[in-house]
């Protein structure tokens, strides 16, 4: 029997990964076919059915390794001494990735398989949902250590952290020339001053 080299199998599905993320970017799931992610991936249509059983499969993966790679960070951000740091750290990771190139035609693409597919909805739901939950625990302990104002509502203010993050996606999909992740000094400063200790409650 052969023997799978763990680190080799997942280096090579997230290789087609990429390769299919820049392919439903640029051509759209639709008319993106298996033979274009093959093409794309340097590989035969056997070996790609051997890590994937469609397209759609493929394409849900793209984001359910999203998910995973979020998670593992919010997991060891947890961990960190600085509850503060360590969610500036983890916004620092989101915006970052506002740096892939076909952004704006992926983002189409993950609206188009929303409306059309409820798993992978509820995927899209899910992974939304592990975020804001470890933003959430983040601002708890670090209102517990005193980093931030203790009278704001954890939940909330993961929403509107989130929202801010989120909202970078969405312009740099539409303003090439807006690049977020060259200025993350600025968004570092808007979430810590929104969270400042001390700061005015609106009236």
């Amino acid at each position: 029997m052969r023997t799978v080299d763990p680190a080799k199998h997942e280096a090579r599905r997230r290789h087609i990964l990429a390769a299919a993320a820049e392919c439903f970017a640029t051509k759209g799931f639709q008319s993106t076919r298996t033979a274009d992610i093959c093409a794309a991936a340097g590989m035969s249509s056997g070996n790609l059915f051997h890590y994937f059983p469609s397209k759609q499969a493929i394409f849900t993966a793209i984001f359910e390794q999203d998910g995973r790679d979020n998670a593992a960070l919010l997991e060891q951000a947890a961990k960190a001494d600085d509850a503060l740091e360590a969610l500036l750290g983890f916004a620092d990771f989101m915006v970052a990735q506002t740096e892939y190139p076909h952004l704006a035609g992926l983002m189409l693409e993950v609206i188009a398989n929303a409306k059309r597919d409820a798993e992978f909805a509820a995927l899209l739901d899910r992974n939304d949902r592990e975020n804001r939950d470890g933003v959430t625990m983040l601002l708890k302990r670090a209102a517990e250590a005193g980093q931030i104002d203790p009278t704001l509502d954890p939940v909330a203010a993961a929403n509107w952290i989130l929202v801010l993050i989120e909202g970078a996606f969405v312009r740099a999909s539409a303003d090439a020339g807006f690049q977020p992740s060259k200025d993350k000094a600025s968004l570092r400063r808007i979430i810590t001053r929104f969270l400042a200790p001390g700061a005015d409650a609106p009236r």
